[in-house]
C-alpha cells in the first residue's frame, strides 16, 4: 500500500476511534462474512466513504469560517466575507442533500 492509501486507512480508523490494525481486521472479517459482495459493491462503498470524509473536512472548514464571522460581528467589527461564507454553507448543505439522495436512490434501486 502506498502512503496515500495508508493515510486514508488511518483517517478512517481514527474516525471510527479504532487503531489501523483493528480497522483492517474488522473490514477483513466483514468482507469474509459476505463473500457474495461484488467488487462494484465494495468500490461503491469506498467512493461513498471518500465523499463522506471529504464532506466532513469541508464542513469543518466552513464551521471555522462561520465562527470567525460570528466572532467579528459579535465584537462590532465588519465581516465582509459573511455573505461568501453563508453562500458556501448553503452550497455544502446542497451537496450533502444531493449525496444523501443519490445514496438513498441507489439503495432503493438495488
Amino acid at each position: 500500500m502506498n502512503d496515500a492509501e495508508y493515510q486514508l486507512l488511518a483517517r478512517a480508523a481514527a474516525t471510527c476511534h479504532m487503531s489501523v490494525a483493528g480497522f483492517l481486521a474488522r473490514a477483513a472479517l466483514s468482507a469474509a462474512r459476505d463473500l457474495g459482495r461484488t467488487a462494484a459493491d465494495i468500490a461503491g462503498e469506498r467512493e461513498m466513504l471518500h465523499e463522506l470524509f471529504a464532506l466532513r473536512r469541508h464542513l469543518g472548514q466552513l464551521g471555522n469560517n462561520l465562527n470567525q464571522v460570528a466572532k467579528a460581528l459579535n465584537s462590532g467589527a465588519d465581516a465582509p466575507q459573511a455573505e461568501a461564507v453563508l453562500a458556501a454553507v448553503q452550497r455544502a448543505a446542497k451537496r450533502v442533500d444531493a449525496f444523501t439522495q443519490h445514496h438513498l436512490d441507489d439503495r432503493t434501486a438495488g
